[in-house]
């Protein structure tokens, strides 16, 4: 994996107010510990918990105008600025592409989702037919994974 891929942290929805603040989309628990986004684009001035994310000000963006063009931006942080992982643990960004074999050997395609509803994460896979199937990212069903695939049980191969 490449420790400096940029990883989204939040995306900016729209302005907040006339004084340049902007609503985010906050996809990371610990936003507020990055000052930088954007390859030092953008600074953080301050956070706080809005109503269905939160809002914040940066240095660069002074009044609505400027925070309404915002509107879309990803925010981005390198790879390598994430707190290290613990065992188990894993960020999506790592999983993302990569390439997904059966317990038997079988290529299956690729990693080209994740996603969360509500009891855990599920992973989507693209067979090179273009024909997807999920599975729960458990250790049953995806019993290893490194930098370089992802190991799916037999029994979970659609």
């Amino acid at each position: 994996m490449t420790q400096d891929r940029p990883v989204t942290l939040a995306v900016i929805i729209g302005a907040h107010g006339v004084t340049g603040e902007v609503r985010l989309k906050v996809f990371a628990g610990d936003l507020d510990a990055h000052k930088a986004f954007n390859d030092g684009a953008l600074t953080l001035k301050s956070l706080r918990p809005g109503n269905n994310g939160a809002i914040a000000r940066f240095t660069q963006v002074t009044d609505r105008n400027a925070a309404e063009a915002m509107r879309g931006t990803e925010l981005t942080v390198p790879r390598s600025s994430l707190p290290p992982l613990g065992e188990g643990e894993y960020y999506h960004v790592d999983l993302l592409g990569l390439p997904a074999i059966s317990s038997s050997g079988e290529a299956l395609g690729k990693v080209v989702a994740i996603d969360n509803y509500g009891a855990g994460d599920v992973i989507e896979i693209e067979r090179p037919t273009g024909k997807r199937f999920m599975l729960p990212m458990k250790p049953d069903a995806v019993p290893e994974w490194d930098a370089e695939r992802l190991v799916v049980n037999d029994d979970f191969v659609e």
